[in-house]
């Protein structure tokens, strides 16, 4: 039987990784539409070889083969784990693991083939990265605090943005390629949407202007015009109309996955303004 299920990661990891995951499939391969979430992605097949998905700026869609064991991790916007590269030239990339750390990554596998259990090599993936983060990686801070203003919750012009982190626009917008891969603007469009989504998968209720209750009123809460604008960004980024990403239901997420992991973080910030100088 397919399954996917999310967890919050290992606390020290919570700056970095929005979410990690094990998904199994059953009897038959499993078609998986990847959306764009402004981060990149660890997938890593127990007993196969792992790779990284970089950010995306549309669906991508994987056959996962059946009696599948996948772990993986999705990290935060402008926390990417060690790589030999900036992220813009790993845009709509999937590369093998042993490819950006190389013979490291072998013995990665083989412990994490013995685990026992998803749950284990899940652990065992946490825990190493874990390590190279303490031993190597350097998140841009003013990078971080951009992505924390370009969160739906309480939209930012980009020029404000970068004053109020006495950037010019054209040095976040380059400090931003190269941490997310993405200009400023694209990841708070990209942004956005997940904040619909994260919506959609908690089953909210809408808070936008009267009248707008339902789809339209969550498009109104993270920022969009009205319903028509959320469509259209819906399609532009998976692919897909919201009533089919949805499952049929246009109030909430009826995949049927577990997804609280990955949604009750990033809406906790719905309510908290954001001041600018």
């Amino acid at each position: 039987m397919d399954s996917y299920v999310e967890h919050p990661p290992l606390p020290a990891l919570a700056g970095v990784v929005r979410t990690v995951w094990i998904q199994r499939t059953g009897e038959a391969a499993y078609v998986q539409r990847h959306l764009p979430t402004g981060g990149v992605e660890i997938h890593f097949p127990i007993g196969g070889r792992p790779q990284l998905v970089g950010p995306l700026t549309g669906p991508e869609v994987e056959v996962i083969p059946a009696h599948t064991t996948m772990v993986g991790v999705r990290f935060q916007p402008g926390s990417a784990p060690p790589l030999p590269t900036v992220l813009d030239d790993l845009v709509d990339q999937r590369l093998g693991l042993a490819e950006l750390w190389g013979s490291p990554v072998d013995g990665l596998v083989e412990t994490m083939a013995q685990a026992g259990t998803p749950e284990r090599a899940l652990m065992f993936l946490q825990t190493h990265l874990l390590r190279e983060y303490r031993r190597a990686v350097r998140v841009d801070p003013l990078v971080g605090e951009a992505v924390k203003a370009l969160m739906p919750w309480q939209p930012v012009d980009i020029d404000s943005l970068a004053t109020h982190l006495a950037l010019s626009a054209s040095q976040l917008r380059r400090r931003c390629l190269h941490a997310v891969g993405m200009s400023p603007k694209a990841l708070q469009r990209m942004l956005r949407f997940q904040g619909f989504l994260a919506l959609a998968q908690a089953g909210a209720t809408a808070t936008g202007r009267r009248g707008a209750d339902g789809m339209a009123g969550l498009a109104v809460d993270v920022g969009y015009a009205d319903q028509a604008h959320l469509s259209r960004e819906c399609l532009r980024l998976t692919g897909l109309t919201p009533r089919r990403l949805l499952g049929g239901d246009l109030d909430r997420c009826a995949c049927g996955h577990e997804h609280s992991a990955s949604y009750q973080p990033f809406l906790a910030g719905r309510r908290t303004p954001l001041l600018l100088a």
